[in-house]
């Protein structure tokens, strides 16, 4: 039988190289805007909550980002928590609802399609989280015509 001797990885090893950078660091031109758009189930998948991260990116490299939460991406942006709303049942249970209050903090905005909130999953809006936008299901098509007009930049985020 073979025989291993290489020591093991350890805490602290580099197994990569994260700091080399293959593209120039890209930024916003003036009224430059991105829109990031979520038909997408809440922990169904990392998704989700990595084109979150990816908002935050564009909202600090200077575009006027926005997320759209429509279909099943409603449920990213209503309140959570257990035992109460906002409590953490778990490490990384509140990162969609921490996630979406960091991005509207820093300035970016959110919006959430009235008819998949009360149609398809029984929310109402005051169970969004505060500073999201609920908005008219016809709005939701007229915001991504809107983006593409100001030739903005679109990621539609969708998984089943």
């Amino acid at each position: 039988m073979p025989e291993v001797t290489h020591t093991l990885n350890k805490d602290g090893d580099f197994l990569v190289d994260y700091e080399e950078k293959v593209f120039e660091d890209v930024k916003a031109e003036a009224g430059e805007k991105a829109l990031v758009t979520f038909h997408t189930v809440a922990f169904e998948g990392s998704i989700g909550f990595v084109n979150m991260l990816q908002a935050t990116r564009l909202l600090r490299k200077g575009y006027e980002t926005s997320i759209l939460l429509y279909g099943p991406g409603v449920n990213l942006g209503v309140q959570r928590g257990f035992p109460t709303l906002g409590d953490e049942a778990f490490p990384g249970h509140m990162n969609f609802n921490n996630q979406l209050k960091k991005f509207m903090a820093e300035g970016g905005k959110v919006y959430a399609c009235r008819f998949a909130l009360q149609a398809l999953y029984g929310h109402g809006e005051r169970s969004l989280i505060e500073g999201i936008r609920p908005i008219n299901p016809l709005d939701v098509l007229d915001l991504k015509l809107l983006h593409r007009r100001d030739n903005a930049l679109i990621i539609d985020t969708w998984t089943m």
